[in-house]
């Protein structure tokens, strides 16, 4: 059984910079797809942003050249770095975790808030 457990989540001006971070527990760390994930007041879960086992990385559109996801196999982090944010980046922001084979998240985190606001 894997944890995550999401912080960094918080209160921003629009232009500001968050850094999100996402520490697991349990399973081996590096053998997992790691993701982010969102969901807006209203709207679906969106993914945000993946990255695989071997450092490959994917953003969504609506965060390409904002955002970049990293991952740290040897303290079982993973980061979501979110610059110029915007007020429609303002969503509980999830970390979740794939194993090899799965085609969707197996865990995920209890999630944080990121509200992006003057």
């Amino acid at each position: 059984q894997v944890q995550l457990v999401e912080s960094g989540g918080g209160l921003v001006q629009p232009g500001g910079s968050l850094r999100l971070s996402c520490a697991a527990s349990g399973g081996i760390f590096s053998g997992l797809a790691m993701g982010w994930y969102r969901r807006a007041p209203g709207k679906q879960r969106e993914l945000v942003a993946a990255i695989t086992t071997g450092g490959t990385t994917t953003h969504a559109d609506s965060v390409k050249g904002r955002s970049t996801i990293s991952r740290d196999n040897a303290r079982k982090m993973v980061y979501l770095q979110m610059n110029n944010l915007k007020p429609e980046d303002t969503a509980v922001y999830y970390c979740s975790a794939r194993r090899y084979g799965s085609s969707a998240p197996d865990y995920w985190g209890r999630g944080t808030q990121v509200t992006v606001s003057s």
